[in-house]
């Protein structure tokens, strides 16, 4: 299926209603949202084979991975804010 095709419409009806800042807001939270839960798959992915590998050290890794959690969570939450920064200031 083309995309390209399904695209066009939304395009038009967005232009025709003079409201383009929201390709924008959608761009911007999509992408925030995108990369990160792709990024804390991957570390909770390799936090379980870890511990499989050493479960001596589960502590220290559970530890580490609550910290990468919050990182890259924050990441998301400046994406978001970006995202309603574009609807509601500019």
């Amino acid at each position: 299926m083309d995309v390209l095709a399904l695209i066009m419409p939304m395009l038009a009806l967005l232009q025709a209603s003079g409201d383009v800042t929201m390709i924008g807001v959608g761009i911007a939270a999509g992408t925030a949202v995108i990369g990160p839960g792709a990024g804390m798959g991957y570390l909770i992915g390799q936090t379980i084979a870890s511990i499989h590998r050493q479960p001596e050290a589960f502590d220290q890794t559970r530890t580490l991975m609550f910290l990468g959690i919050g990182l890259v969570e924050a990441f998301a939450l400046y994406g978001i804010v970006f995202a309603l920064l574009i609807a509601f200031v500019l």
